[in-house]
């Protein structure tokens, strides 16, 4: 059987679970025309193609995969699905991944509360058709518990994750111990997912049928009460990333060893060291041996190089990691409006694993370091590949990111279900007010291949 066959094979395996293909169909809507493209020189990136994902009702989706999860949608549509991007084997299809449902932010008496109007919505794996112009769904994946309950987007534990509230923020929910803001995604040969979550921050074995598997988490996060089994095994020290800024990059090397990549500096050892870092952490998990193998430091370039006009450091992230052979990664680093592809090199040389850098007793942190490298800190060196804020028609917030081929790249963005922050978000019945974002892919031909 050749590569090409067996992967097939494996693709189709899954087409039966989730939501049948007719229902989808039904669902789905052709998109906007695309966005139009100029041809560009052979030593410039440029767009090819843009395709958009057309409007899909999020209780009639969510619904459609576990009933009753959505009792009333407030007018959102299904989106958020940029998380991550990975390639099926099929040619134009794509598996992408939901993160934790429309969330947003409300200021009540000064303070930001954070909002959940569909609390019941499930995160879900999901496999596109881009077609000419128009994203269509062709399988959707629940994300379930042992017992096959959703594990909604809600928060863990309280006092460690942001609160939750109502679409108004007005009335508190409950917190789910369940609960996963998945982001990064693969596939792994047997048909089973790994995705990587922000709130723990944790890394999620799920069966090809959306079943947690496992849990990993940092040594020390005591998270009681799930539906599926939780272990410890992860550093310790990622129990001081910045709320809301855990794992949020995932790619699978060659041999089957996974990248994590953190999205922020840890807060160490107050929040305004990390605000003001540049230096990130990715972690390199072995499968077989269920075990971290090791970590690496990660250089953040100036914030205004990345996003000219951008003074605030804090705005820089890692969203996507993505394998291109051997133990090289495309590293995406980005603020909201523009994103920079940088080609890095794991070696043995570079890890950090179980150094003091790991104890969060060490002064000064390693994210307190002007200069790491100087400090003895093997930091990952890099090259630039594409500065994506530089080419025409590649939108913001892009999350995903995904090698078509040799020279062509696949950009997701997450348009966060089209919502807005602030009391504006919703008018006098609830419903929402678009911000009029789509969820898009995007090909880029880049001038040489990587």
């Amino acid at each position: 059987m050749s590569p090409h066959t067996a992967g097939r094979r494996r693709v189709n395996r899954c087409v039966a679970a989730g939501v049948p293909l007719a229902v989808l169909a039904a669902l789905a809507t052709a998109g906007p025309a695309a966005a139009g493209t100029q041809a560009k020189g052979p030593h410039e990136a440029h767009v090819i193609r843009t395709a958009t994902l057309g409007d899909i009702p999020l209780g009639a989706f969510s619904n459609g995969l576990l009933p009753g999860t959505v009792d009333d949608d407030r007018g959102v549509d299904l989106g958020g699905i940029g998380s991550d991007i990975c390639p099926t084997g099929h040619k134009g299809e794509f598996w992408t991944v939901t993160d934790r449902g429309p969330n947003g932010q409300i200021k009540v008496s000064g303070t930001k509360r954070r909002t959940f109007p569909a609390p019941g919505f499930d995160p879900a794996i999901v496999r596109i058709r881009v077609s000419a112009d128009t994203v269509k769904v062709v399988q959707a994946i629940p994300v379930t518990t042992s017992s096959g309950k959703p594990v909604t987007g809600l928060p863990n534990q309280a006092g460690r994750d942001e609160a939750p509230y109502s679409y108004n923020a007005l009335t508190p929910l409950a917190y789910n111990p369940n609960g996963l803001d998945t982001e990064g995604l693969v596939r792994a040969a047997d048909g089973s997912f790994w995705l990587v979550d922000e709130y723990g921050p944790s890394l999620v074995h799920v069966s090809a049928r959306g079943k947690v598997l496992t849990r990993y988490v940092p040594q020390g996060l005591n998270l009681t009460g799930t539906d599926y089994p939780v272990v410890e095994a992860l550093p310790a020290v990622l129990l001081h990333r910045k709320i809301n800024r855990g794992f949020e990059g995932l790619a699978q090397l060659p041999g089957g060893d996974l990248v994590l990549a953190m999205q922020s500096p840890l807060s160490l050892p107050d929040t305004a060291a990390g605000e003001g870092s540049r230096t990130v952490r990715l972690l390199r998990f072995s499968p077989k041996k269920k075990a971290v193998t090791a970590e690496y430091a990660y250089r953040f370039d100036p914030v205004d190089v990345v996003d000219p006009g951008e003074d605030d450091t804090s705005e820089l992230k890692i969203s996507s990691v993505v394998a291109v052979g051997g133990e090289r990664l495309l590293v995406e680093e980005r603020t909201d409006k523009a994103a920079r592809l940088q080609l890095v090199r794991l070696g043995r040389e570079a890890d950090i694993l179980g150094s003091h850098w790991d104890d969060a007793a060490t002064t000064p942190s390693l994210e307190q370091l002007d200069d790491p490298a100087a400090s003895g800190v093997p930091v990952l060196s890099k090259r630039l590949v594409v500065d994506l804020g530089r080419v025409a028609g590649v939108p913001g917030k892009i999350e995903g990111v995904a090698r078509v081929d040799r020279d062509t790249l696949a950009l997701v963005n997450d348009n966060d279900f089209g919502m807005t922050d602030g009391a504006g978000a919703f008018d006098a019945q609830g419903r929402l007010v678009d911000s009029g974002i789509e969820t898009t892919v995007t090909y880029v031909r880049l001038p040489r291949r990587i």
